[in-house]
């Protein structure tokens, strides 16, 4: 006789679309975390994609804003990692990815000259950006909530 093992187990099921969306948003936050490296080291070869003013724009960055950034990429990346890795901490770290990188925005487009110098394409980007972290912070929250992470 088999014991039925989810009686003594606090943790929910796993749903099949828990692995697809975390290892989709780990790929997703990969390529941020490509990019945050490639422009602070900075990689030519990326590098070369941008005009004069806008390398100028980043490299003007004060430095609690390139930190924001930073938290804003690293957290999204640890959080898809613990999405993976069936964490509840997958909330706490897609939320404050999510703060973070509002912050960014907040002074990047409202309090800079940001949308000028990325145009429409950086605004529909980083519009892009924010959907997607919200809905990561949404899903984690309900896995949570479903217990399916612990």
């Amino acid at each position: 006789m088999t014991k039925d093992t989810r009686i003594f187990s606090s943790r929910a099921p796993t749903p099949w679309h828990l692995w697809l969306i975390a290892v989709l948003a780990l790929v997703w936050n990969g390529y941020g975390a490509f990019d945050y490296l490639a422009t602070q080291l900075p990689i030519e070869s990326h590098m070369a994609g941008f005009t004069e003013a806008q390398l100028e724009f980043f490299h003007s960055f004060p430095a609690w804003l390139t930190a924001a950034w930073a938290i804003a990429i690293w957290s999204a990346v640890a959080a898809s990692l613990a999405l993976l890795f069936r964490s509840r901490f997958a909330y706490p770290l897609f939320l404050l990815s999510l703060l973070a990188m509002l912050v960014t925005s907040v002074h990047n487009f409202g309090f800079s000259n940001g949308m000028e110098i990325m145009g429409s394409v950086g605004v529909i980007m980083s519009s892009v950006i924010a959907v997607v972290a919200i809905l990561l912070v949404l899903y984690a929250r309900a896995m949570v909530r479903r217990r399916v992470l612990s």
